[in-house]
């Protein structure tokens, strides 16, 4: 039965989550509390959203993915000699096949790549352009099994290992050893994401300025390829909980703690997120391109599952943390606006990577913090600290400001950036290891940057100063979906003070060196 608090919430979400159209599903103890769609499909054509219109999933196909791994292969450290194979140039000790399924690989994710090698926006993206990205990697930014770090290709490995392995097509593999035993009957991989074989159709857009269909030309496979309805997903999610007391059935298996190299929980693993909402345990993930959103998440304690589609590009998380909410009867935490803006708000430099950290407050009783893949939004303590409960943490020390990141296993001081960016580093740079340029320019007593390489020519962007020799370059837009991120520019100099060269990272890849091969004068 449901409660007066999740059909006010059904009723709501539409509008409080505006766009062309949406699915959603709530399941309890393996039955089905609300299964409703609202809206249109494709509103120029106008096809309504019903349960069994077909949505891509986007990053939610990951689980499926490590599903057929640990199907096919109990023991997936088979494969490592697979994985070796793929990275023919890598200079170090190469992850196994749990690291990737753990995104614990080490290796820079190719959608962020595919920006430093001067992919347009909407640019085709293929088996060729990501072939030629995996199989030139050289270094990685961390070793195996120590960190966590966000990695699309880490999913797109393990399923061509699969096809080749079984001689089979993943879609093939897919339908017959997960698809068909939960009784999805109309999922499928949708590797193209320029259409969808029913006409949905995924918007950018919002209602302010309007939606239009967005354009996708990337071809998706064991990392965001599957397709699915909402009725689709209520069958998985039913199987999920019918399963759930078989200590060998697929999804418990699936969900089981995971560990880091040094013994640490990890809570991230076989393609799943694990965290904690209204103070209980949940099991799930999220999956965004361009024009789409969706989540699905599990909460083992109380048999609830919650399922959220929407063909557009608001948030669907927080609406499954709305009805998550809503079923349980939980209301989230309040802020505090007692506490005061702390004193060490500012720019930063983490110096294991070069990346720069922005802290500052944006409302009374918490904070924004600039560092990772996204803006997080950090709560004020009274202790002076500022986090979330099982995420990142900002805590100040007597040697400085300590960032916590648990869910990546790392721990960091902080170094502050004093002083003023200087100008002089407008310049042509080359990284080896990508065999790739950024071109640095001064527009004007403006500088602006752009990336070039086996893709294309970027387009120039305006750079933000953050402190000395460090600057930011926005990525507004990038192949599909959420940009990697800004990426820190961090240049160095000669005993001279001449700059040489320039480091260039985000979160999902970090630590790239260019070296300066001209200087470029003021226009």
């Amino acid at each position: 039965m449901t409660t007066s608090r999740l059909d006010r919430t059904v009723e709501t979400l539409p509008r409080t989550y505006a766009g062309p159209g949406g699915a959603i599903a709530v399941l309890r103890d393996g039955q089905v509390l609300v299964r409703h769609t609202w809206g249109w499909a494709n509103a120029e054509r106008r096809i309504r959203f019903t349960p069994r219109t077909l949505f891509r999933m986007c990053s939610i196909t990951k689980q499926f993915t490590c599903a057929l791994v640990l199907d096919a292969f109990p023991d997936p450290s088979v494969l490592d000699g697979d994985v070796r194979a793929r990275l023919p140039l890598l200079r170090q000790a190469a992850p196994g096949a749990v690291h990737l399924c753990h995104n614990q690989s080490g290796m820079r994710d190719y959608w962020a790549l595919a920006m430093l090698h001067g992919s347009p926006v909407e640019a085709p993206f293929g088996e060729s352009e990501a072939a030629r990205i995996i199989g030139s990697t050289r270094t990685l930014h961390f070793v195996p099994g120590t960190r966590f770090s966000y990695v699309n290709q880490n999913f797109r490995l393990l399923s061509d290992i699969l096809a080749e392995r079984a001689g089979r097509g993943f879609a093939e593999l897919l339908r017959s050893r997960i698809f068909d035993p939960a009784g999805m009957d109309s999922a499928l991989l949708a590797a193209d994401t320029g259409a969808m074989p029913d006409g949905t159709t995924g918007y950018e857009g919002s209602v302010a300025s309007g939606f239009r269909a967005a354009e996708n030309r990337i071809l998706w496979t064991g990392d965001a390829g599957l397709g699915a309805s909402l009725d689709d997903m209520i069958a998985w999610e039913r199987f999920i909980d019918a399963t759930r007391d078989d200590p060998d059935g697929l999804y418990r298996r699936l969900s089981a703690q995971v560990r880091f190299g040094d013994g640490g929980e990890a809570p991230y693993g076989f393609g799943l997120n694990r965290s904690t909402e209204f103070g209980r345990r949940v099991i799930g993930h999220g999956g965004a391109l361009r024009g789409w959103r969706s989540h699905r998440l599990y909460v083992p304690s109380e048999r609830v599952s919650v399922v959220v589609l929407f063909n557009h590009m608001a948030n669907a998380q927080d609406a499954a943390r709305d009805l998550l909410g809503a079923v349980l009867e939980e209301a989230g935490p309040r802020e505090d606006a007692t506490i005061p803006t702390p004193e060490w708000l500012g720019a930063y430099v983490e110096p294991e990577t070069g990346l720069a950290v922005r802290i500052d407050a944006r409302a009374r009783g918490w904070v924004r913090l600039r560092f990772g893949h996204a803006a997080e939004q950090l709560d004020l303590r009274a202790d002076g600290s500022a986090g979330t409960d099982d995420g990142t943490l900002l805590r100040p020390g007597e040697d400085g400001l300590w960032m916590d990141r648990p869910r990546e296993n790392w721990s960091t001081c902080l170094r502050r950036l004093e002083g003023e960016a200087v100008t002089d580093v407008a310049g042509r740079y080359r990284c080896e290891e990508l065999d790739a340029e950024v071109t640095v320019t001064d527009g004007g007593g403006v500088l602006y940057g752009g990336f070039s390489g086996f893709l294309g020519q970027g387009r120039m962007e305006m750079l933000e100063p953050v402190g000395p020799d460090v600057w930011m370059l926005p990525c507004p837009r990038a192949l599909d979906h959420t940009p990697p991120g800004d990426w820190t520019l961090a240049f160095r100099r000669d005993g001279t003070g001449q700059v040489t060269g320039v480091q260039v990272g985000c979160w999902l890849a970090r630590g790239l060196d260019y070296a300066r091969v001209d200087r470029i004068t003021t226009g």
